[in-house]
């Protein structure tokens, strides 16, 4: 049977779910993001210069290791167990191999951060050995919580997903917030509690993931999608593709704090500032979720123009969302960092516009991904998040004021990540004479 066979006409009531969805995921991600611009205020006001500086350090890293490594655990499982209940398969093998998966991503995390020992513990953490512990323990939480998050995701048990991000935000904020009230305010206070949060949201979305699921009527013949070796490379490939786009997303400020470890105050007010001109991510996140797997549909069917119509409307949602974002850092952000965030170092304006910028591009090819992998050039998007993350790092090299040269890094990485993308995707839309492979049907 075809994708085309298996997929059901719109009703009113399936808009109805797709407007509701993004809805629920976005106050879910609202409190995600709640948490961690108020854990970075919180020890921006109770933390002495070097805890505040390491304490923000551990925030990107831990958000590194969760979005960067094991959220291509949340869409190998969401895949594959979709993929076997469409087919009228159980989906229990399907978890039992993404939990032996998740159980191999972690230790090979664990194993990696162990040879960053020294880097991490030494200019990085300042030589706080429970900083360090915090981190290893993040790893083990993103672990479990992403797993279940990709069951509820392949399952369209939204509702659930929905409530892991609240109690992901929840379990931070909230003790983050009795610390600093309680006088009990510790870098590595704040940096466990942070740590256990998507494990708190894993144990909170257990009840939604443990339910029996109803198969499909429809029965195919042959190896279940996500069994024997296609979800191991599908999980490499992804792997590959979200760490690479967190490094480029994020590896400035650790960066910055390795090169100002004598100048502690200066490093935290950078890295409170990258974080505050992250937050249209934040607000952007559900919109690619929910609207994008059209473009798979669209480019099945051959209808790339359709495709084009959809890129359009996202894009424009792009500049909905991200350009009011990157002005308003570049207006407010020097007082928030300062008032809300109570750094005691400021920085130029312009440091908070060009990060701004950075930010739109980084939403830009959150868009053209996904548009690749319906097209079947996955290996484009990995390419192109491969290139930025190597310019990013070569830039990192060049001589002069740390600040200044991770700005400059920062958004050339960006800006080459779109340009690929964008060169890919016009030379994909140009070939409609080329058939296109379903998802599941492509070379990872």
């Amino acid at each position: 049977m075809t994708a085309m066979e298996l997929t059901p006409a719109p009703v009113p009531g399936r808009l109805r779910g797709r407007l509701g969805t993004p809805v629920r995921m976005g106050a879910g991600l609202a409190m995600v993001g709640a948490a961690g611009y108020g854990f970075q205020a919180l020890a921006g006001h109770t933390l002495p210069a070097a805890d505040k500086a390491a304490a923000l350090a551990v925030y990107v890293i831990i958000n590194i290791i969760g979005p960067g490594v094991f959220t291509a655990l949340e869409q190998e499982t969401s895949r594959a167990t979709s993929g076997a209940l469409t087919v009228g398969r159980s989906i229990r093998p399907v978890a039992v191999k993404a939990a032996l998966l998740g159980l191999v991503l972690l230790v090979v995390v664990l194993i990696a951060l162990s040879v960053l020992l020294p880097v991490l513990v030494g200019p990085v953490l300042h030589r706080n050995w429970l900083l360090y512990g915090a981190i290893m323990l993040g790893a083990v939480s993103a672990a479990g919580g992403y797993l279940v998050r990709g069951i509820l995701s392949g399952t369209r048990r939204y509702d659930g997903y929905a409530v892991t991000l609240a109690v992901e935000g929840l379990s931070r904020l909230l003790p983050c917030v009795f610390v600093a009230v309680a006088s009990l305010a510790a870098a590595p206070a704040y940096s466990f509690i942070f740590a256990i949060g998507t494990g708190c949201a894993g144990l909170a979305g257990l009840p939604w993931a443990l339910r029996p699921v109803q198969a499909s009527s429809v029965s195919v013949p042959g190896e279940a999608p996500g069994q024997g070796r296609q979800m191991t490379y599908g999980l490499l490939a992804l792997v590959g593709a979200s760490l690479l786009t967190q490094l480029v997303a994020n590896a400035a400020p650790v960066e910055v704090s390795g090169k100002l470890i004598g100048n502690p105050s200066l490093a935290a007010s950078f890295t409170a500032a990258f974080g505050l001109v992250r937050l249209p991510l934040f607000l952007f996140a559900p919109v690619p979720s929910v609207l994008l797997p059209g473009l798979t549909e669209a480019a099945v069917r051959g209808r790339y123009d359709v495709v084009r119509t959809r890129l359009r409307l996202i894009l424009l949602a792009v500049a909905a969302v991200g350009v009011p974002g990157a002005i308003a850092t570049l207006l407010l952000g020097p007082w928030a960092n300062r008032v809300l965030f109570g750094m005691e170092v400021g920085l130029p304006t312009v440091v908070f516009g060009v990060l701004g910028v950075s930010t739109v591009m980084l939403m830009i090819a959150q868009v053209l991904q996904p548009a690749l992998i319906a097209l079947g050039r996955h290996r484009m998007a990995t390419l192109a998040w491969a290139a930025g993350c190597a310019s990013l790092f070569a830039l990192f090299f060049l001589p002069g004021d740390p600040i200044s040269v991770a700005v400059v890094a920062q958004v050339s990485a960006g800006v080459l990540v779109v340009l690929v993308m964008g060169v890919a995707l016009f030379a994909a839309l140009r070939s409609n004479g080329r058939s296109t492979p379903a998802p599941e049907q492509v070379d990872h």
